[in-house]
């Protein structure tokens, strides 16, 4: 499980370091990544190659001609990357989903999961900013789900 918030550069060639914490989530051998547009915020999605592929088989099962799995795999799954990290522990990200993402200098990997989220670091600090109607909303939902 990825954990935690990690604020790391992207050089100009759009290479940045994978947090340590999340390399030793990932254990030993060769890292591999699946890096693909996250589909309802300015960010990246990073998965280990193995979640990945679970959620590839997953998505597999759903009934192909249903328009959301059209979209879903359309949207997602072909814009998906594999991605291997260097001696240094950096990935390569990729031209089109820096864009996507609007990374530039200043990034921040956030833990969420089974997954991680790569962003601009401006954009996340914008999708963190709560107002107290969004804490109420958030209260009730915990409530709720009983957490």
């Amino acid at each position: 499980m990825f954990r935690g918030q990690f604020t790391h550069s992207i050089d100009a060639k759009g290479r940045t370091s994978l947090p340590s914490r999340f390399r030793d989530t990932m254990g030993s051998g060769e890292p591999r990544l699946v890096l693909t547009p996250a589909l309802f915020d300015p960010c990246i999605h990073v998965f280990p190659f193995e979640a990945w592929e679970a959620f590839e088989a997953r998505v597999a099962e759903m009934p192909q001609f249903d328009p959301n799995v059209v979209r879903l795999r359309r949207l997602y799954v072909s814009a998906a990357v594999e991605c291997d990290l260097d001696k240094q522990g950096r990935v390569l990200v990729p031209v089109h989903l820096r864009e996507h993402a609007a990374l530039q200098r200043e990034v921040v990997w956030a833990g969420v999961g089974n997954k991680a989220e790569l962003w601009a670091s401006e954009r996340w600090v914008d999708a963190t900013k709560m107002t107290p109607e969004n804490w109420d909303d958030l209260k009730k939902a915990m409530s709720e789900w009983r957490l």
